[in-house]
């Protein structure tokens, strides 16, 4: 049995302490992205929040400010892919999280917001990755932190565009997983269920759509159907979640999806 003082392994207690570290959280203006950003921070890391809301990345700043903590606000729109590789030079820790939705049936999917959603949520975190990895190799350290979703595991109708980006992100995990090992550097997926986020809100409108529902209907007929704990993930979950394979102790965490559902893979 390895003991706690064996040369190489961190000791037991979790080290939350990210001071020097540079973190990069993109879709950090609200939800899981905000409170990846603002627990980031709140362990020391300096953290680059980007999003192409402009407001919302100021009011995050205040919050981190409020907290005592460094968040720098980053404008910017992912499919700039460009721009998305540039911003990324530089950083210990990459959360990519942004992300977007619409629920319509394939035939009348439209083409070009596949398109949108594909580059968002799969081509920009390739990107980003591309332009981290430079600065996390010669180091010989980082952390990359892909938040996909239940529906990188599993699909669901009506979903096309987000089903297709979250498994692709979960290949694209992996391989940066497998490419990293040697560098000292992890790449990770988180999986929530269904999180309160604005984007779920926004779905349960569509959702009562496609199915014909009343809205008040939606969350537990449609929604959380599959899952085994009837209640919407908190923000903060993934967030904790997030910091954590972030530390000393998780750096033999890699390649794999870590579900926080509920209980829904569970069938």
């Amino acid at each position: 049995m390895t003991s706690p003082t064996t040369p190489g392994v961190p000791p037991p207690v979790v080290d939350l302490d990210l001071g020097g570290r540079t973190a990069l959280v993109t879709g950090a203006a609200s939800g899981i992205g905000r409170a990846c950003a603002l627990r980031l921070a709140a362990a020391g890391a300096k953290v680059r929040a980007v999003d192409r809301d402009a407001d919302g990345l100021e009011t995050l700043a205040a919050l981190g400010t409020e907290a005592g903590g460094a968040v720098e606000p980053q404008v910017l729109d992912l499919t700039d892919l460009d721009a998305a590789e540039a911003a990324a030079a530089g950083a210990d820790i990459l959360v990519n999280n942004a992300g977007l939705q619409l629920v319509r049936p394939i035939e009348a999917f439209p083409p070009d917001v596949f398109h949108t959603v594909l580059t968002v949520m799969l081509e920009a975190p390739f990107r980003l990755i591309r332009g981290a990895l430079p600065h996390m190799y010669a180091q010989g350290w980082g952390r990359i932190v892909n938040i996909s979703s239940v529906h990188g595991l599993r699909a669901s109708a009506f979903k096309s565009a987000y089903v297709a980006a979250k498994h692709g992100l979960e290949g694209l995990s992996k391989t940066a997983a497998l490419e990293g090992a040697p560098h000292g550097v992890t790449s990770v997926c988180v999986n929530p269920g269904y999180v309160r986020t604005p984007l779920v809100e926004r779905q349960i409108a569509d959702q009562a759509a496609a199915h014909s529902l009343p809205e008040d209907q939606v969350l537990a007929d449609v929604l959380l159907k599959d899952s085994a704990v009837k209640r919407l993930v908190e923000p903060e979950e993934v967030a904790e979640a997030v910091l954590y394979l972030c530390t000393p102790q998780a750096a033999f965490i890699t390649g794999t999806s870590i579900a926080l559902d509920g209980g829904w893979t569970a069938h």
